[in-house]
C-alpha cells in the first residue's frame, strides 16, 4: 500500500483469468465522516456497539461516539510517518470490554517495526500503559504490513511484510528463520510470538470472516500481479506458503525453492494495467446490505477500484466490479454490527448501503 497514486485501468482478473462480471446498481457509498489527516483505518471495540474508532497515519487515533470526536490515543512523539511508514495497525482485546486492553502497530522513531499493549479508561488510552510486545528492527522504509487482527483462536496476528526494497533481495520471506515475509501468531497472554506462515510481500489488510473464522489476506504484489489470499478456518493451525517470492501472485517471480508449508495460491488476482496496490477487505456479515451478503469486498488504493466476490467450494465466483470507487482506498472496516466502511486516505470515510 501506498507505494504509487498513478490511476489505472479499472478491470480486474479473478478466478482462472475470467473478468468480472458487471457491477451491482444495487450498492453505493454514503460519507459519514470527513476532515481526517491521513486516515489508514477503521475498526470498533468490543461491548461499544455505538463507537468507531479511527487511526490516522501520523500517530493518532480518534473515538467516534454520540456524534463527537475525541483524541483516543496520540503517540506521534514516538512514531516516524510518511511514505508507508506510521501508525498502521490496531487491533482491541476480545475481553476488551472488561479488561480494556488494546494492540497498536507502528514504525518506531527508532526505526524499528513495533506492536505494543496498551489499556484505556473506556474513552481515552493511558499513554503510559505502553508496552513493547514486539520490536525488529526495520531494514527498509518500505512493505512494513502492519495490519492487526485477533483470530478465532484468541491469538492476535501481524505481519511486518518482507522488510522492504524491491523483489525481496535478501529473500527473507521464505526464510523460516525471519519474521519478515510471514504472518505471525502472537500469544496475548504470554508475548510469544511464532510464525503461523511464510511467503507474504506487504500483506495490506487482511481479515477473519466473522461468521465462519476464515482468514482473507490483501497482498500487495512487486510488478505485475496483486493479490487475494485465502484459507478457511480449519487449516490456520498448519504451516502454510503463500509463495512470495517465488511466485507473484500465480505466476513464477523468482528461480528457487519454495520454502517450508504447503502452498497457498491466490482465489483472486489482477494485472498492474488493472491496479497497483491492493487493500483487503472483508466479507459482509451485516444486515443493512441485503445484496451484499457473504460478498468479500477488496479495491486498489492507486485506482480507487473495488471489487467483491463470493467463494464456493474454495473458489472465487461471481467476482465483479462494482459501481463506486474510492480515491487512494487505504483501509476497509467495520462496525460492531458487521457494517462495512471504506477508507480513503485524504480523508473521507465512507459506509456501504443499498
Amino acid at each position: 500500500m501506498l507505494g504509487t497514486a498513478v490511476a489505472v485501468g479499472l478491470l480486474a482478473l479473478g478466478g482462472a483469468g475470467a473478468a468480472p462480471s458487471a457491477s451491482s446498481a444495487a450498492l453505493s457509498l454514503t460519507p459519514v465522516l470527513r476532515g481526517f489527516e491521513l486516515p489508514l483505518l477503521l475498526t470498533y471495540a468490543p461491548g461499544e456497539p455505538g463507537a468507531l474508532y479511527v487511526v490516522e497515519q501520523g500517530g493518532r487515533i480518534y473515538r467516534v461516539a454520540g456524534g463527537r470526536r475525541t483524541v483516543f490515543l496520540d503517540v506521534r512523539r514516538v512514531v516516524t510517518a510518511g511514505g508507508e511508514q506510521g501508525l498502521l495497525g490496531l487491533a482491541f482485546d476480545p475481553g476488551y470490554a472488561k479488561n480494556r486492553r488494546f494492540y497498536i502497530a507502528y514504525t518506531s522513531r527508532g526505526g524499528r517495526n513495533v506492536v505494543a499493549q496498551l489499556r484505556s479508561t473506556g474513552t481515552r488510552a493511558v499513554a503510559a500503559s505502553r508496552r513493547v510486545i514486539l520490536s525488529v528492527r526495520d531494514p527498509y522504509a518500505n512493505h512494513n504490513g502492519g495490519h492487526l487482527a485477533f483470530g478465532p483462536d484468541g491469538r492476535l496476528y501481524t505481519s511486518i511484510g518482507d522488510g522492504g526494497s524491491g523483489g525481496d533481495p535478501e529473500d527473507r520471506s521464505q526464510d523460516p528463520s525471519s519474521l519478515f515475509g510471514k504472518l505471525l501468531r502472537i500469544d496475548p497472554a504470554t508475548g510469544g510470538v511464532e510464525i503461523a506462515a511464510l511467503g507474504l510481500r506487504n500483506p495490506w489488510r487482511f481479515s477473519f470472516d466473522r461468521a465462519t473464522g476464515d482468514l482473507w489476506i490483501g497482498d500487495v504484489g512487486q510488478n505485475a500481479r496483486e493479490e487475494i489470499d485465502w484459507t478457511p478456518r480449519a487449516r490456520l493451525g498448519e504451516r502454510l506458503n503463500y509463495g512470495w517470492d517465488v511466485y507473484e501472485g500465480r505466476s513464477s517471480f523468482e528461480q528457487k525453492e519454495l520454502g517450508p508449508g504447503t502452498l497457498v495460491q491466490p482465489v483472486a488476482q489482477y494485472g498492474r494495467d488493472q491496479g497497483q496496490s491492493v487493500t483487503g477487505g472483508y466479507v459482509y456479515r451485516g444486515r443493512a446490505v441485503p445484496a451484499a451478503a457473504g460478498r468479500y469486498f477488496y479495491g486498489d488504493y492507486a485506482s480507487g477500484t473495488v471489487w467483491s466476490l463470493k467463494l464456493s467450494g474454495g473458489k472465487a465466483r461471481g467476482l465483479r466490479r462494482e459501481a463506486f470507487r474510492v480515491e487512494g482506498l487505504s483501509s476497509f472496516g467495520e462496525d460492531a454490527a458487521g457494517e462495512l466502511y471504506l477508507v480513503s486516505h485524504g480523508g473521507t470515510i465512507y459506509r456501504l448501503r443499498g
